[in-house]
């Protein structure tokens, strides 16, 4: 009896030491997979988003080209492509061009900087200091950049890294549509991939978390991200008819805050730097302008965030900011994605938990 109870103890050390064999050796290939597949993370995780949420669209547009899904998604990916670099050239060229004047009027000397406005030294905590600047810059421009010499010279290796982090993020979206595009093409066998993946995570319930991932992708993707290209648009388009020096650069800058749900206070300075050096008249219209842009996300948010799931406004800002610390600028965007459908599905997890308690 002891020599079979002693087998069995050895049987059962056995089983239990080959078991956590397999289960080192899977962990070991699932992390050996994880990095090898780090870099291009962001990347599928941003082509599926755009798939998810342009898939309504483009199954129209293979309605309209009589089913053929191959056709559809390649003209669906050179539009997307043309929507992202399009926009992408015109701002280089307005930077060039804003860049190449700048150099000119400081190089025949007729770049001057207007005096500050008679308040601004009364304004709390920076005015003295702002108007001390400003007064210096309006005076002698060369010898406020001197003064300020150590500080541009910090801030440059900082200036270009930004540069090249935004090229390299232009390079990921437009990679990004591309996977977009052959998840398209294979739109069925997508489907399909993603209902099994669901049906092992979640059991009868994969369906419905399907569904629920699909509807918070396009709600955010149309409500947050959306609205901020179409207000981005809207205030560029200010920008350029006010004649604002930089105009693309504040565009990028409003994009980025329009994402934060924090757009307005970018069109503040540009606001006050209109009314410093133009017309009243054509400042105060630039101003009804830039308040028409800032409160147009009232009217669009509540049509676009209503055909999908609603989520909250801090999730998006914790999304947004955590994936911009984590992932960079393409984070920005993709953190909020993200965290909003993890949020979702814990809601609904949540949700499925308490009812199965209330049911027993």
């Amino acid at each position: 009896m002891t020599f079979r109870k002693s087998e069995y103890d050895r049987t059962q050390v056995n089983l239990a030491l080959e078991a956590s064999i397999h289960i080192g050796l899977m962990i070991l290939l699932v992390t050996a997979c994880l990095v090898i597949l780090r870099p291009f993370i962001p990347l599928l995780a941003w082509g599926i988003i755009i798939a998810v949420s342009a898939y309504p669209g483009f199954q129209k547009l293979q309605l309209v080209l009589g089913g053929r899904g191959a056709l559809a998604a390649i003209l669906f990916t050179v539009l997307l492509l043309a929507f992202l670099i399009v926009p992408v050239v015109l701002l280089a060229e307005t930077l060039v061009e804003g860049a190449q004047t700048l150099a000119a009027h400081f190089k025949d000397g007729t770049f001057t900087i207007p005096p500050p406005p008679a308040g601004v030294e009364s304004w709390p905590i920076i005015g003295a200091p702002l108007n001390r600047v400003w007064s210096l810059a309006s005076r002698d421009l060369a010898e406020a950049v001197r003064s300020f010499a150590p500080q541009i010279k910090a801030a440059l290796p900082g200036l270009l890294s930004a540069s090249a982090g935004i090229g390299l993020t232009v390079v990921q979206f437009a990679l990004s549509i591309v996977v977009a595009g052959v998840l398209l093409a294979y739109a069925q066998a997508a489907y399909e991939v993603s209902c099994s993946l669901c049906n092992r995570f979640f059991g009868d319930k994969g369906p419905e978390f399907q569904q629920l991932m699909g509807a918070t992708i396009r709600s955010v993707t149309n409500g947050i991200l959306g609205v901020a290209l179409i207000q981005s648009v809207l205030a560029g388009l200010g920008f350029l008819v006010a004649g604002l020096p930089g105009a693309g650069l504040w565009a990028v800058v409003f994009l980025i805050a329009a994402v934060l749900q924090v757009g307005a206070l970018t069109l503040i300075p540009a606001v006050i730097y209109m009314f410093t050096i133009s017309s009243v008249t054509k400042a105060v219209i630039f101003l009804v302008w830039c308040i028409f842009v800032a409160l147009v996300d009232n009217v669009l948010k509540p049509l676009l965030l209503g055909r999908g799931v609603a989520v909250p406004i801090v999730v998006v800002f914790l999304g947004a900011i955590g994936g911009f610390v984590a992932l960079g600028l393409t984070g920005l965007f993709l953190g909020a994605i993200v965290l909003s459908v993890g949020y979702k599905l814990l809601l609904a997890w949540l949700d499925q938990s308490s009812t199965a308690t209330q049911k027993a």
